[in-house]
């Protein structure tokens, strides 16, 4: 292919050699609207991979090209990335972030469209008294040169004129937003100049609109109109309604679209998270508090069907405590399990004892219209001023959250479940009630048939089927590219040490033999180790022993401080270890290049809490895929391998660095599979890497790494001992 072609859009000298292959093929499929399911390893060019074809076709077929993701570090390169392309190839990009962060007045989504209306009503009329006024003018002026039509052309448009000054009277009285104003009223050409000059980040859309005192993101929304790129945020397009508004302000119909999905291994929770409808006591409460404050005569019925939920909701929890356990109850989310294989759920089977009346559906739908209309008041009274801030109709979100509860609560693949927390403002235990989806192909399969094309990549995809499988793909075009970089400059080994499971984790026996190893593996490491754990807690267990037999610094990232200040002092040391959480931030979307880290250990299988929920998934794919085992493999064994495999793919970002891998529990040991049966996940491993696993010892390792490091003359003078 010439260099006129998609190679225009590629920013450097030239593509890595997987690189260039990966951009032809993605190029061919997407010209051909086809989905693409894109692996390549950490740190081998997937973004300009997929973007740089993705924008060629764009350019050849009108179309707009939207990569998303929900990883923040990934956000900042695709700026970067998008902002090295525009020296090459002007384009016109923007990135594109929700409301609520670029809200100069932090208003809710309600209030802000309420404000937007009120506003643009306010200049209308402006803008139409000030038409009045000049004609008037003239027709005076008509008028005392001795024109009668003119005089009572006048007369009328002074009628009109007075009409309007009332109109405006009333408007002036509604609440307005002023930043707001100023987008209508002011020139605003300016601002999209500055935009379109480069590729502009959120913040400094927004300290720029601050500055000038206008409302970025309304600005925003309009200037995205046939841009060639966006960059967003996951729910811009997993959100149905979200989705609809998004296309409507880039000027395109979904078939325009070509969407681009980073780090797409976690589009499964994602499009989970999105379909799943909550609905906590505290709307009950509020929503039957507005009905007791309304005269409406159908009130009564409303009340009726929603406060025998509310109770039932209450009843439901309550029934599930043992002795103690009200009391241990803490402000996270806890499930209460309420699921039954031979009969409803039991929060459905206490709401219908408890209901008594004409009919529920009779009562919701009249609980439905009432809530509209009170809707409608609430929106009124705050665009009149009569409200300072918009009111959210209670009764509409707990009665439309009852209604799917009934209607669609036994549909495949949704599971409901009671949740409980203690608000630690009051020490009261409250509870929600919720249904979780399932299967993320009722959210994906849709979007997936709507746009013209999709690229799919991650480091962590495979396997392929599954992926499809899961999101709702159909003849996906697939590729996938390890490591292009030397391999003698790396080492992958699966060390042997005693499994971690859970119910061994305290095990004095098993907790010294995997200290040990690790303090091993610090030692042999010229530079930095990155040491990732099941959880926080065994992160910070494990920190503790490391520095009661180390010289080395040991950084522990907790739950709650600054992962970037962690990260850039451990960095900034030599020598140090790092411990962390595989499900912490750090395990993916971070790069920890050159120096930062020679050495990454992962110490013990990831796998998920395995509660009511997980099981829900295990066997709504079991009867989605017609299979018994596949369940476990899709919903656990898969995405644990695949946690572990991002974690792994922190180091080694370029051709020179070299560097140990080292996976540490004898379940990723080949030799585990007769002793360990389903719990042996070796063979989970795309087939590249399970070759390039080297079982060994943990008495050994300190040997294999001390001979690895020193043959490419990694240490600063004399190797350690071992």
């Amino acid at each position: 292919m010439s260099e006129t072609g998609y190679l225009r859009f590629f920013p450097y000298d030239r593509p890595y050699e997987n690189q260039r292959e990966a951009m032809d093929r993605i190029h061919n499929a997407l010209t051909r609207g086809q989905n693409v399911l894109f692996e390549g390893a950490c740190g081998t060019g997937k973004t300009l991979s997929s973007l740089v074809p993705a924008l060629e076709v764009a350019r050849e077929q009108d179309k707009t090209v939207v990569i998303t993701t929900n990883v923040h570090q990934q956000m900042r390169q695709f700026v970067a990335e998008a902002r090295a392309i525009t020296r090459e190839e002007p384009i016109r990009a923007v990135v594109f972030k929700g409301k609520s962060s670029m809200c100069h007045i932090d208003v809710g989504y309600e209030e802000c469209q309420a404000l937007r209306d009120n506003t643009r009503a306010v200049v209308d009329a402006e803008r139409d008294r000030a038409q009045l006024e000049r004609r008037q003018r003239e027709l005076l002026a008509e008028s005392q040169d001795g024109d009668g039509a003119a005089a009572d052309a006048r007369s009328a448009v002074m009628d009109e004129l007075e009409n309007i000054e009332e109109r405006l009277a009333d408007l002036e009285e509604q609440n307005v937003c002023d930043y707001y104003r100023n987008n209508l009223t002011q020139d605003t050409d300016d601002f999209f100049g500055w935009l379109f000059e480069d590729v502009r980040t959120p913040d400094e859309i927004y300290e720029y609109a601050d500055r000038q005192q206008l409302c970025g993101y309304e600005l925003l929304k309009e200037g995205i109109e046939g841009v060639d790129l966006v960059v967003c945020n996951y729910h811009h397009l997993l959100d149905s309604t979200i989705r609809e508004q998004f296309f409507r302000w880039l000027g395109r119909d979904p078939e325009d679209v070509i969407a681009v999905f980073d780090e797409a291994h976690n589009v499964e929770d994602a499009a989970r998270e999105h379909a799943t409808r909550t609905c906590s006591e505290r709307t009950f409460d509020s929503a039957l508090d507005e009905l007791a404050d309304t005269d409406d005569p159908r009130a009564d019925d409303a009340t009726n069907v929603l406060s025998a939920f509310h109770r039932a909701l209450v009843e439901t929890y309550e029934d599930s405590f043992g002795f103690g356990e009200r009391e241990q109850i803490g402000d996270n989310w806890t499930d209460v399990p309420i699921a039954n294989d031979d009969r409803k759920d039991d929060l459905t089977l206490e709401f219908l004892q408890r209901y008594s009346g004409r009919g529920i559906s009779e009562d919701l739908e009249t609980a439905m219209k009432l809530g509209q209309e009170l809707d409608k008041e609430y929106e009124e009274a705050y665009r009149e001023g009569e409200t300072a801030t918009r009111t959210e109709c209670q009764t509409l979100q707990a009665a439309a959250f009852v209604s799917a509860w009934m209607n669609e609560g036994s549909k495949e693949g949704l599971y409901p479940v009671v949740s409980v927390t203690r608000d630690a403002g009051t020490d009261e235990v409250y509870g929600r009630a919720e249904l979780y989806t399932c299967l993320p192909r009722q959210v994906t399969g849709r979007l997936f048939e709507e746009v013209h094309a999709t690229v799919l990549m991650s480091a962590t995809i495979q396997p392929f089927e599954v992926t499809e499988n899961v999101l709702g793909l159909e003849d996906a075009v697939t590729m996938a590219y390890g490591l292009g970089f030397p391999e003698a400059n790396r080492r992958t080994y699966a060390v042997e040490t005693p499994p971690l499971f859970s119910s061994d984790r305290d095990d004095p026996a098993v907790q010294e033999a995997v200290t040990e190893t690790i303090h091993d593996a610090v030692r042999m490491t010229p530079g930095n180790t990155l040491a990732f754990f099941p959880n926080y807690g065994e992160a910070s267990r494990y920190a503790d022993r490391i520095a009661g037999r180390s010289d080395r610094s040991v950084y522990v990232d907790e739950p709650g401080q600054s992962v970037e200040d962690l990260r850039q002092q451990f960095t900034a040391d030599d020598g140090a270890v790092l411990c962390t959480s595989l499900w912490g931030t750090l395990a993916e979307g971070v790069s920890f290049d050159g120096d930062d880290a020679h050495t990454v250990l992962v110490v013990g299988v990831p796998y998920p809490h395995l509660d009511d929920r997980a099981e829900a998934v295990q066997e709504a794919y079991d009867a989605a895929f017609d299979g018994t085992d596949t369940g476990w493999r899709y919903a656990v064994e898969i995405p644990t391998v695949r946690k572990t495999r991002q974690a792994l793919g922190r180091v080694l970002r370029s051709p020179e660095e070299v560097g140990v891998r080292a996976l540490l529990d004898r379940r990723y040991s080949r030799r585990a599979k007769p002793e360990l049966g389903k719990y042996s996940v070796n063979g989970i491993f795309p087939h590249e890497e399970r070759e390039e696993l080297i079982d060994i010892e943990p008495d050994k390792l300190k040997f294999a790494m001390r001979n690895f490091y020193g043959d490419h003359d990694a240490y600063d003078g004399e190797p350690p001992a071992p």
